[in-house]
């Protein structure tokens, strides 16, 4: 069971510059069968130098460049990894230059000379300087070059890149001669000082150029080798720019080319035997041999397929969106989330919106890719409350598997709607008048101011208050009803016409009101009643003489009809005494009971019974008025009402009111 090395080991020439440097290798064991795997990882030592490209370095640095300017050295290379290869340089002691180490993402390091005091070509024409590459080992092994300045008269503008980092993405596998990135730099000066050839730094490493070519006119850098992701998945490419000066000005910058894998590699199957022949008379189970799978590439490309067999999955089945009325149109309302453990095209979802419990395609749209509602049109909780909706989602497999899922949109209300009044009709010509008889005590209800509220909720509720009135001191209003009452008795010396102003406000945010104007008659007659009515009248009507006249004639035959009424009630009173004193008379009865007395409905000038509840609906156009005479539900005065729904809906209403009789209200 002994491991032994066959030949000697060159983890350079096994791994190169990869770490760690491992081989793999499988024992079987028989009798009992195991399988073991075993790895052998080969361990660096420092048994190489650092090495630079060339054992001379020449720069021309003009003596117009301003202190801080930077100068890539050539890097040195030294195959050994970890702590083993290229750690630190060193630069020799003078007066103008220090040295800035510096680490690129693969952890290799390289060296720039940093002008830290302006050069003087009158003072010194030429600097000659040593760096030394030291790696890290023990003792540490080194490498030296020597770097020669030449200091001349400078071109006075270097160019300039439009940018210090670019970044492409190349496919591996991608043909020799395919475009990675463009740089572009400019320089002010003219002519050849102003002239730009682009080229790989100095420090480039050297396989870096075999896979990269870069136009030295153009700046197009192009692919030149054959790239694999397995290799490298990130190149770091330093490039410059200079000019054509006698002592050109030169710019640096540096592009990353990210390596995108290729499904350039097929599964690998190694298949171990362990048990051939395999006798006939082996048991179900036996092992017969050992297969295992591998592929280089990354990501979905090392994996085995997929099989659609996983339907989408909601975060949650039903959604409720609560939406405010009078939005904006086209806003995201909600966001359908859903997920597919499948991979691929069976993992890809698109969301669908289904019909709900209304026709709602002009209303709400869904993104097919992401599952956003959008909202279309602006909303109105007075017009619909509530909308339902089925979104669906589904896969792109073959064949594909979807989930419904439920979403309600509830419109909340805002307060947008004012209190709309009904009763006195706002929009109405003519003016409502209500009558109230002198003498009235306090607390007695004289009318009612009917509103409503199209809002929902608090929104909806209204109050009432007094916003203006003749004798603010006589009436009173409900301040949740509406109900108008007088707030004491009336007196003789009252106004006898009375305008009140309503104020109706809602409780929403903001509040939102409305007023009503009411208009009270104190009169005592009728004929008070058609003389104020009269007055009211459009003097520009010629007819209202003879709408009057026939008003009148209107009370003369109700007046005819209630007497002769009157004289049938007589007659049938006086027949049935007579009867009921021949009946007593013949029993000897000493005591008699008086009839029953009958109110009898009549129209006299300036006189009403008792308990007589009389109307008159009128107009500013007495040919559109009516007389209307009723009798009383019952003979108690404090009972008596009445209530009459006419079409047509006069523009002027007036009761006149028997002893403590009261106006209906709306409602009534």
């Amino acid at each position: 069971g002994a491991l032994l090395v066959n030949e000697r080991i060159d983890r350079e020439e096994l791994c190169g510059a990869l770490s760690p440097c491992s081989l793999s290798f499988e024992i079987v064991v028989e009798n009992p069968l195991e399988l073991y795997s075993g790895t052998v990882e080969i361990q660096d030592i420092n048994d190489n130098d650092p090495a630079f490209p060339s054992s001379q370095a020449r720069l021309e640095i003009s003596e117009s460049v301003a202190a801080g300017a930077r100068f890539p050295l050539e890097s040195a290379q030294d195959p050994d990894v970890g702590v083993n290869s290229l750690q630190t340089y060193q630069l020799s002691a003078n007066p103008n230059f220090a040295l800035d180490v510096q680490t690129r993402v693969d952890g290799s390091k390289y060296a720039e000379l940093v002008l830290e005091k302006e050069l003087d070509r009158e003072e010194q024409r030429e600097l000659n300087l040593v760096l030394t590459a030291l790696d890290g080992g023990s003792p540490p092994r080194s490498a030296h070059v020597q770097i020669h300045i030449d200091v001349v008269d400078a071109n006075d503008n270097a160019p300039v890149f439009n940018q210090s980092t670019y970044k492409a993405s190349v496919r591996e596998n991608t043909p020799s001669g395919t475009l990675v990135a463009r740089i572009s730099a400019y320089d002010l000066d003219d002519g050849p000082n102003g002239d730009i050839v682009y080229s790989f730094s100095s420090h480039t490493p050297a396989k870096v150029r075999e896979l990269f070519a870069l136009d030295s006119a153009t700046g197009e850098l192009r692919v030149k080798g054959q790239l694999d992701y397995e290799e490298a998945k990130l190149y770091e490419i330093y490039l410059q720019a200079k000019d054509k000066g006698a002592v050109p000005g030169v710019a640096h910058c540096k592009v990353l080319v990210e390596v995108v894998d290729v499904n350039d590699n097929a599964p690998e199957v190694t298949v171990t035997s362990v048990y051939s022949p395999v006798p006939e008379d082996a048991a179900p189970g036996t092992v017969v041999a050992l297969l295992s799978v591998t592929d280089l590439d990354s990501h979905d490309n090392g994996l085995v397929s997929d099989v659609n067999d996983n339907a989408p999955k909601a975060s949650q089945d039903s959604y409720d969106v609560y939406v405010p009325e009078n939005n904006v149109p086209g806003i995201p309302i909600l966001n359908v989330s859903a997920t597919d453990p499948d991979l691929g095209r069976n993992a890809h979802l698109s969301y669908t919106l289904l019909q709900g419990d209304t026709a709602f395609g002009h209303l709400f749209s869904i993104n097919r890719e992401n599952g956003t509602l959008y909202l279309l049109t602006s909303l109105d909780h007075e017009d619909q409350v509530e909308f339902s909706m089925m979104v669906q989602v589904q896969d792109g497999g073959f064949p594909p598997l979807a989930t419904n899922v439920s979403v309600s949109v509830f419109v909340t209300d805002l307060n947008d709607n004012a209190p709309t009044v009904l009763y006195p009709h706002p929009n109405s010509t003519a003016s409502y008048t209500d009558v109230v008889a002198p003498g009235t005590p306090a607390g007695h209800m004289v009318t009612k101011v009917v509103a409503v509220d199209a809002d929902a909720g608090y929104n909806a509720w209204i109050s009432y208050t007094l916003l203006q009135a003749t004798d603010p001191s006589l009436f009173k209003v409900g301040l949740h009803n509406g109900e108008i009452f007088t707030a004491r008795q009336l007196r003789e010396d009252d106004a006898p016409e009375h305008t009140l102003i309503i104020l109706l406000k809602d409780h929403g945010e903001p509040v939102l009101s409305t007023s009503a104007t009411i208009s009270i008659s104190v009169a005592e007659m009728v004929k008070e009643v058609l003389t104020d009515l009269t007055d009211v009248a459009p003097a520009s009507d010629p007819r209202r003489h003879v709408t009057f006249y026939l008003i009148l004639a209107v009370i003369l035959v109700s007046a005819a009809f209630f007497i002769t009424m009157l004289s049938v009630g007589i007659f049938k009173c006086y027949k049935w005494r007579k009867s009921k004193e021949l009946y007593n008379s013949s029993r000897s009865t000493t005591y008699r009971t008086p009839g029953p007395f009958h109110h009898i409905d009549a129209v006299r000038g300036g006189f009403t019974p008792p308990s007589f509840y009389h109307q008159v609906y009128l107009t500013t156009d007495s040919r559109q008025s009516d007389l209307l005479c009723k009798k009383p539900f019952t003979s108690s005065p404090l009972g008596s009402r009445q209530g009459t729904i006419r079409n047509g809906e006069p523009g002027l209403y007036h009761q006149i009111v028997g002893t403590a009789s009261r106006l209906p209200t709306p409602a009534e």
